[in-house]
């Protein structure tokens, strides 16, 4: 790809997320004008405090939770489809994001902790966030370890796919032995929460989850080269000097952390580690993980702030599910890859 294509094409993805970022601070059930947003993120004067509060203290922490949610997502599915070699991996498809699921299931549903609404983690202090991110995350990670143990001994692609999406519809069912079990409160609350939304972590867990996930992305945009010589094969990553199993367990512990907190702060959200990463293969013309991988978290951000947008209905009180929001948005893209694929016959990553 050549340097000045390249450049701009980075400038669009950070112009677009800036843009989207303060779209999102200024829409809403009420709108505040472009300029009292600004002005209130400098901390200079805003036509009314009420604005200023609505802005700061509502609509900032649930636009910095999708701007580093939607990266994380996006780059957890860049990864997996690179460790698998297989464009239709992702947190949802394999099933990751289910274990991830039944993780916050037992603390929250075993717990007994009587709490409602979709926003039932601010009820928790640190300990309680940290230990859904733990349980959340060992979930994803263990589901990812079954997955990645029957890769190595299955060769067919298409059976690793049906055997996550089987896993996951029996983590679902065990979910709901918790659920049948557990007081109507507590159902509510697991109910709203599975809907998923940006909107319900707080100041304070946004201390834990946003250096957390912008660090775990951070760190896995250095990983280009080692995700290069992986998604070659094992035989050429040995000759490169790498250890394969490393690289593998690497990017899955990465790839737990970064799914088990987005789903336990934000609930199980679909399709945008799926479908942003063929987005910005498309729009970069390139699998090179040195330039995709932050291409990637850019567009995923971008992503998850526009169907934030969409589903707060700007002018309306009414909030749609997240979940609802990232299948309209992600389905066309997969069907599109899909069928570029069939009518090309191109690799599963070009």
């Amino acid at each position: 790809m050549k340097t000045k294509h390249l450049t701009l094409t980075f400038f669009v993805l950070i112009a677009l997320t800036v843009a989207l970022f303060t779209v999102d601070l200024a829409t809403g059930s009420v709108y505040v004008p472009i300029g009292d947003v600004v002005n209130a993120l400098l901390g200079e004067k805003v036509s009314s405090k009420g604005l200023k509060d609505i802005v700061l203290i509502f609509r900032l922490p649930k636009a910095l939770t999708a701007l580093a949610g939607g990266a994380a997502l996006s780059t957890s599915g860049l990864m997996l489809q690179t460790l698998f070699r297989n464009p239709l991996a992702g947190p949802s498809i394999l099933g990751i994001t289910s274990g991830a699921s039944l993780g916050v299931a037992l603390v929250i549903l075993g717990a007994g902790c009587g709490l409602s609404g979709a926003g039932f983690l601010g009820d928790l202090g640190l300990g309680g966030n940290l230990l859904l991110i733990a349980s959340s995350a060992l979930g994803a990670a263990v589901v990812m370890f079954m997955v990645l143990i029957l890769a190595s001994r299955v060769r067919n692609i298409m059976t690793v796919l049906i055997v996550g999406i089987l896993g996951s519809f029996a983590i679902s069912s065990v979910v709901s032995v918790l659920v049948h079990f557990s007081r109507p409160e507590m159902v509510q609350a697991y109910l709203a929460w599975t809907f998923g939304s940006f909107a319900s972590v707080t100041w304070d867990q946004l201390k834990v989850f946003f250096p957390l996930t912008v660090t775990l992305v951070a760190t896995s945009t250095l990983m280009g080269k080692p995700l290069n010589v992986l998604l070659l094969g094992e035989d050429y990553s040995r000759s490169m000097g790498l250890d394969p199993w490393k690289i593998q367990m690497l990017v899955l512990g990465i790839t737990a952390i970064l799914v088990g907190c987005v789903t336990a702060f934000c609930g199980p959200i679909g399709f945008i580690g799926i479908a942003v990463p063929h987005l910005a293969r498309a729009l970069l013309g390139t699998s090179d993980h040195r330039i995709l991988l932050a291409a990637n978290a850019l567009l995923g951000s971008s992503t998850a702030l526009l169907a934030d947008l969409v589903a707060q209905l700007p002018g309306y009180r009414a909030i749609l599910p997240m979940n609802a929001v990232t299948a309209l948005l992600g389905s066309p893209v997969i069907i599109w890859f899909i069928l570029k694929r069939s009518r090309k016959g191109s690799g599963p990553f070009v």
